[in-house]
């Protein structure tokens, strides 16, 4: 017998609001140069945001001997070992000052898992998030698989990539619910000095918004620039700010999965119920070790950070050589954000490139160097080059570059 047709479906296969979720165009660019390195082809990658350096020696030993031991081997409390989240509270208040109640902190699976999950607690259907542009890619990505919806403020190399009190004033609607904070920044690099920090924060209490504040970049900014959070400068913002942070950039653990979120502790106590049905409890090897990092000093991350700062030199030195490049002087994190509109229009190996989406795409078919566009962080006309790579690999990827386009 003839099983009959099925029924022609209305349903679309995968869902409006999955189908709608871009890849993360840093992890795609970064996949991408390793199939090609591992084809043979002598890629370099500007691509992938996490530093070059091994975890920690101490770190890891902490990690092996939780293996060993079998309370780490069964289900812990879904939002965090309270060891850590203690740690966490006491690390909070040494780095920047904001003393907080273990109740207060969530312990995740990576930062990103933060980020979803402060906006899936404050979101409602609709409700509009600030988010300054350039921005990371998974922040509006976040803002819109939780019901909302991001708006963007453009800063541009003109003013070293910070927004300021008027832009978010002029965009602020009455569906404006969260500011979205990012110091140092990810992709520019950008750091806001703290005079400018409490205004903004003023400016975000003063009209009862919410503020995220991704404070993943901490430790990592040069010079004269330093680290301000939010609810710091402006304490009134306490109950009505979060933030997220881990231990991915500062401990060059990015595969480890350890993240966490801060705030008022009704909405944490929101975040661990979803985080409960959503994933339980963080691997429990990563929260160990996890404990280890946050809990010893920050030595490891000195060394990282004068190698960054050294890197972070030569390449705007290498990039600003460049005819139509301009790449201003980034204070933190480990990314250039140069601007590539005096190239695009221009014959680059017999092509044309238009935005800097095709300009990429000539950079890595000619010049055989990975880079993200700036399309991935808001307007086109600019690249993301992270430095979390060796000196060499930098100055032969950048060299490669200079002469494509020289």
């Amino acid at each position: 017998m003839i099983s009959p047709a099925p029924a022609e479906r209305s349903h679309p296969r995968v869902s409006t609001r999955i189908a709608s979720i871009a890849e993360s165009a840093t992890l795609a660019v970064d996949a991408k140069a390793k199939a090609l390195k591992a084809a043979g082809r002598p890629v370099i990658g500007f691509g992938a945001g996490e530093p070059d350096f091994p975890t920690p020696d101490y770190i890891v030993d902490a990690a092996v001997e939780a293996c060993r031991d079998p309370r780490n081997h069964r289900y812990t409390p879904a939002g965090g070992l309270p060891e850590l989240k203690e740690a966490v509270a006491a690390k909070t208040a040494r780095d920047s000052g904001l003393h907080v109640d273990p109740a207060q902190v969530l312990i995740t699976n990576g930062g990103k898992q933060a980020v979803y999950e402060a906006f899936a607690a404050l979101l409602d259907p609709g409700d509009e998030v600030l988010v300054p542009a350039p921005y990371w890619t998974t922040y509006p990505e976040s803002i819109k698989l939780a019901g909302g919806v991001p708006v963007e403020v453009l800063a541009d190399e003109s003013t070293g990539y910070r927004i300021d009190v008027d832009q978010l004033e002029a965009a602020r609607t009455e569906r404006t619910k969260v500011l979205l904070f990012v110091s140092p920044s990810n992709p520019t690099g950008a750091v806001y000095p703290p005079e400018q920090v409490a205004e903004i924060g003023r400016w975000a209490h003063r009209n009862g918004l919410w503020v995220v504040t991704d404070e993943i970049y901490e430790h990592l900014t040069y010079g004269d620039a330093s680290f301000s959070s939010v609810p710091v400068q402006v304490p009134e913002l306490a109950d009505t700010c979060v933030v997220v942070n881990g231990v991915a950039k500062t401990y060059a653990m990015t595969g480890w999965r350890v993240g966490w979120m801060v705030g008022p502790a009704d909405l944490v106590k929101a975040a661990a119920n979803m985080q409960s049905h959503a994933t339980s409890n963080v691997a429990n090897v990563s929260q160990r070790a996890a404990l280890a990092a946050v809990s010893g000093d920050l030595s490891a991350v000195s060394a990282m950070r004068e190698a960054f700062d050294r890197r972070r030199r030569t390449i705007v030195a290498m990039l600003n050589e460049i005819d139509g490049v301009y790449c201003p002087e980034p204070e933190g994190a480990f990314y250039a954000y140069p601007s590539v509109k005096g190239v695009l229009g221009r014959d680059v190996a017999g092509r044309t490139p238009a935005t800097s989406a095709e300009l990429a795409e000539v950079i890595l078919d000619e010049a055989e160097v990975a880079v993200v566009p700036g399309e991935a962080f808001g307007p086109s006309g600019y690249l993301r080059l992270s430095y979390a790579l060796g000196d060499d690999d930098l100055a032969e990827g950048v060299g490669r570059i200079q002469r494509l386009l020289s």
